[in-house]
């Protein structure tokens, strides 16, 4: 699929032999605590309270998202040639780390923690020994809910020597000076040691993130194409794969109440099919409602669940999914079991559909596109859509937002080393690949409106059931994408920007500058990719 890389590919087969530590636990630690018993201990130390409608609510102060900027992975042997170093990858001492390690040791043996065994990987050919070790009851919970609990539990001797050990400390404070970190919040990955050192934040989505960081690491190397996306399986065991990145409809559109929910966020691909990463749901909230997520909203109102950052009525207790005075970033953490109809096994087959999701708050690019498997590789490279205004400090108008992959935060390789798996796949079971936009329609944001929450799942449900396959395209000239001539009751018009917009020179003029933005974010690809590759992006920059 690509081109010759300055260093070598990962190969397939076992990783290599990396040295397990064990964190020695002192008396006062509760190990693989059920559900109620953590719930009640969270409770009882003040860390949350219940909901009117069962769940546990947390709050996460300062932290109410990832802290990009203090996530490093450290710079040793096993990881130096094969970490893609950039800005979402920074470089820490082994040396450092290793002070670091014996602080936060130091620092939990001597408070009461929460030890969860736990797997991630609903195949077991590949799956990953989790043990995770808090000082907060509710941040075990949300592990317990996010990752795949054993059948059995095993005993502490066999348990210590898990393949990888996160140590959650969210009230340690680094000291930047002497640790080497950059603010008193550190995330740091060790591969040789097998460990992450959480501190400093309690947002647990560090937990689950920096496990998936993880397994993109170390997966590719045993030839799993890992992927940023949710999937679903219809009746007949037809799969389906949605990448998308925050606000695109990933969850929301693979939550169907018709099809088998495998998992909506992280999965591997092998030659078996695919599988899920986790054995839970970390899902956004805010403005959830019963009527357009039932599924979620049911799973978010349910003893067991936690809610992060959810404001929740001082009189009645019931939470407010609207209120985002603490944050936007609302969560809910809760097993995938509280979707109904969810699979049981995290697995399926090869996917029949691979839909790109994107939010394109320019309005130029059609709701739905036939892509080729080279066109397919070049947007999932560019992983495109839009930051609107508004929603970060500085944005004042649409920004066309990439991320490699759909998901750049959480590379540990090149992106082109997952373009290569994912299009050795694609080329070996030819599942038909598809671009869908999910933002805007007759103009840019401010002047078009949204795309039709109908009229998107009009189309997930023609592409899902196979009737798009056969029907006759047309070429858009600007990016030289398949639209389809028709689409169920979707109208033509929608189908065709250029025709849904009341000026067709300002389209013209607006698509090709969102097709220079493709063409420069596409730059860092060139000479690492096959040339066919860089050429099925933008036909008229």
């Amino acid at each position: 699929m690509c081109a010759a890389r300055n260093r070598p590919p990962a190969q397939k087969g076992e990783p290599a032999p990396a040295r397990r530590v064990r964190f020695v636990e002192r008396g006062n630690a509760a190990r693989n605590l059920s559900t109620a018993e953590l719930v009640e201990r969270a409770i009882a130390a003040g860390e949350g309270h219940l909901t009117s409608t069962g769940a546990l609510a947390v709050t996460t102060g300062e932290h109410t998202g990832r802290s990009p900027g203090d996530k490093f992975i450290v710079d040793d042997g096993e990881a130096s040639q094969d970490v893609w170093w950039d800005s979402g990858n920074q470089r820490f001492d082994p040396i450092a780390f290793q002070g670091l390690r014996r602080k936060v040791e130091a620092y939990l043996a001597g408070r009461q923690t929460y030890t969860q065994d736990l797997r991630a990987g609903a195949d077991p050919t590949y799956q990953l020994r989790v043990n995770v070790v808090s000082e907060r009851a509710w941040a075990a919970l949300f592990a317990r809910n996010l990752f795949i609990v054993p059948d059995e539990p095993e005993s502490p001797q066999e348990a210590s020597g898990g393949e990888f050990t996160v140590l959650h400390a969210p009230d340690f404070q680094a000291d930047p000076e002497a640790d080497g970190t950059a603010s008193s919040t550190v995330i740091v990955i060790s591969f040789r040691e097998r460990m992450v050192i959480i501190a400093g934040t309690q947002y647990a989505g560090e937990i689950k993130k920096s496990i998936f960081s993880v397994l993109q690491y170390l997966l590719p190397a045993r030839g799993v194409a890992t992927m940023h996306c949710s999937a679903n399986a219809g009746v007949d065991g037809d799969t389906a794969i949605f990448f998308g990145l925050s606000g695109t409809g990933k969850t929301t559109l693979s939550t169907d109440p018709t099809r088998v929910l495998i998992g909506d966020d992280e999965h591997g691909w092998t030659e078996k099919g695919i599988f899920n990463f986790e054995g839970g749901s970390y899902a956004k909230t805010i403005n959830l409602s019963a009527e357009a997520e039932p599924g979620i909203y049911a799973a978010s109102n349910r003893f067991g669940t936690v809610l992060e950052n959810v404001v929740v009525d001082d009189t009645t207790h019931l939470p407010d999914f609207t209120d985002e005075r603490l944050t936007e970033n609302t969560r809910a953490a809760f097993p995938i079991s509280y979707i109904d109809g969810a699979s049981s096994t995290g697995r399926g087959g090869h996917p029949s559909n691979l839909i790109m999701l994107t939010a394109d708050a320019f309005g130029v690019l059609p709701p739905v596109a036939r892509l080729s498997p080279d066109q397919a590789l070049y947007y999932f490279l560019s992983g495109y859509t839009s930051k609107l205004a508004g929603t970060e400090l500085g944005v004042t108008e649409p920004e066309a937002t990439f991320s490699a992959c759909f998901g750049a935060p959480f590379l540990t390789r090149h992106p082109v080393e997952y373009a290569r798996l994912l299009g050795e796949r694609i080329r070996r079971h030819e599942p038909a690949v598809w671009l869908v936009n999910t933002g805007w329609t007759g103009g840019a944001y401010g002047v078009g409106e949204r795309m039709s929450i109908a009229h998107t799942r009009a189309i997930i449900q023609e592409i899902v059931t196979g009737s798009l396959r056969d029907v006759p395209v047309s070429i858009e000239p600007v990016f030289g994408l398949a639209i389809p001539e028709r689409c169920g009751d979707v109208p033509v018009d929608v189908l065709h920007p250029a025709c849904s917009w009341k000026d067709s020179t300002a389209y013209l003029l607006q698509a090709r500058a969102l097709a220079g933005r493709f063409a420069v974010n596409f730059r860092v690809f060139e000479g690492e990719v096959e040339k066919a590759i860089a050429e099925a992006g933008p036909q008229g920059v």
